[in-house]
């Protein structure tokens, strides 16, 4: 843990595992809710200097991290794979995003507006300025533990705030690299604090301090309420990633074969692992037969394996809770009627044995009253639903809990106008399996988030507008 520009060592530790092949690769201290109090005290204490702060002098604090990043790319790149499991090349792709937060939100600080606003009389001036909300707690997950840390820190310490992060203890040693670079370029004591403690401690802590102006969290639906229903009473901001459901549509004017690979990024990438991850694949009858060919031979040619492999293209998921979680929705869905289609198991006896993997699979003839057409899968299954009108789509695909991503596949503009207008999802990829980028916004709708993170809007979530009004003599 580091708090108030120390290093803290605890007598009890935090073993990290990778998922391959169950060996330890990594030793975290392991503290209490007194630890995240300190780091509290420390990050308020820490906020009266650095929300002074020239946005110039943070913009170029924030340019030395993503230098440092730079430079230790591949070393980033080894720990979030040796961590969390995914593909190496995957690791390298989520250390880009993280170096490009910080260099985006470098830029963003220097341009923070406020406004003037015409008064009603002429014997006053009326002005609007926008400033730090204060110290803000951040919560972590562990399928993208780098990005998710430079996605919420970048904007906060750019709009001036400091913080307190507890990362996700399945992956926290991204947490750990990542705190080594603000303190060598010299980040200000308390302006940044990692805390490591029995979650429920932590987030009890943060959410009774009255000194904590904003919870940020990436996670499921269920704990995000939880966070919620605590935050109310203290009236904390809060900005919240939640659950997905990704919908992937295909219509029959598409281009199959692109659609088909397009899936491997956004089915099989991370292991199903994320958030935006496709979880129901939509097909138009008409060319279903066809696409499931295609799509099938694409998927029979995934290389599953240890991430640090660079032929792997699919890895372990995170833990045995999660292999079982995976497979109870298949055996359910098999039991009712789906049919599963599967590669070549090409794994070790060493892998088989101590690493969590699942196969990658398409499963067809998938119907609504299966547990995976409602519930988020965080694996590498692809089920397949056939659908014949637009009418018809919309019924299935817009989710009551959810609203993340979404992906849409066709030729036909005037089609794609409708169906992006009336998909209930806070992001949309037409043809496009990777349409996140730090200069645009990321959340969701419903109850899979509030507010926004990437983008200029990213800020926005860290500031407070604030008025003023002045009378003078004339």
């Amino acid at each position: 843990m580091f708090i108030n520009g120390e290093w803290i060592k605890k007598e009890e530790k935090l073993s990290v595992y990778n998922p391959a092949t169950g060996e330890e690769v990594f030793q975290m201290d392991h503290g209490t809710g007194d630890d995240v109090k300190d780091a509290i005290t420390a990050a308020d204490h820490a906020f009266k200097t650095w929300s002074k702060t020239a946005a110039l002098e943070r913009a170029n604090l924030l340019l030395a991290i993503y230098q440092k990043m730079e430079a230790r790319k591949e070393e980033l790149a080894q720990v979030i794979t040796k961590e969390m499991g995914k593909p190496i090349s995957d690791a390298r792709g989520e250390t880009q995003s993280a170096i490009d937060y910080f260099r985006w939100f470098a830029e963003e600080a220097r341009r923070v507006y406020g406004e003037t606003v015409p008064a009603s009389t002429s014997d006053k001036r009326v002005l609007v300025i926008k400033q730090p909300l204060g110290v803000v707690g951040a919560i972590t997950p562990w399928n993208f533990p780098l990005s998710m840390i430079a996605r919420k820190v970048a904007p906060a310490l750019a709009a001036g705030c400091t913080m307190v992060l507890k990362p996700s203890s399945k992956a926290p040693q991204s947490a750990v690299e990542m705190t080594k670079i603000f303190e060598e370029v010299g980040l200000p004591n308390g302006v940044f604090n990692l805390v490591m403690a029995k979650s429920s401690e932590v987030t009890d802590v943060l959410m009774a301090s009255k000194a904590v102006r904003k919870i940020t969290f990436t996670g499921s639906t269920r704990i995000g309420k939880l966070l919620m229903e605590k935050a109310a009473k203290t009236v904390k901001r809060i900005s919240m990633e939640l659950g997905g459901h990704a919908p992937f549509i295909v219509f029959e004017d598409a281009n199959i074969e692109a659609a088909a690979k397009d899936i491997l990024a956004t089915k099989f990438r991370c292991s199903g692992q994320m958030c935006t991850s496709t979880n129901r694949v939509f097909v138009h009858e008409d060319i279903a037969d066809k696409f499931t060919k295609l799509l099938t031979d694409k998927v029979k040619q995934l290389k599953m394996g240890n991430g640090l492999d660079e032929e792997t293209s699919v890895g372990p998921v995170i833990d045995k809770n999660a292999v079982q979680k995976i497979q109870s929705q298949i055996d359910d869905a098999v039991s009712k009627g789906a049919e599963a289609v599967t590669g070549e198991v090409n794994l070790t006896e060493a892998e088989q044995a101590n690493g969590n993997f699942i196969q990658p699979m398409i499963l067809k003839n998938v119907s609504p009253n299966m547990d995976i057409f409602t519930e988020e899968t965080f694996g590498p299954v692809a089920p397949i639903i056939t659908f014949s009108s637009e009418e018809e789509l919309l019924d299935m695909v817009n989710h009551e809990e959810y609203g993340l991503a979404s992906y849409l596949y066709s030729n036909n503009m005037s089609r794609v106008i409708r169906m992006t207008e009336n998909l209930e999802y806070g992001m949309v990829g037409v043809n496009d399996p990777l349409p996140f980028v730090v200069q645009s916004p990321f959340g969701g709708v419903k109850e899979s988030g509030v507010g926004k993170e990437g983008g200029h809007q990213g800020i926005d979530g860290y500031l407070e507008e604030k008025m003023i009004s002045i009378k003078y003599e004339e």
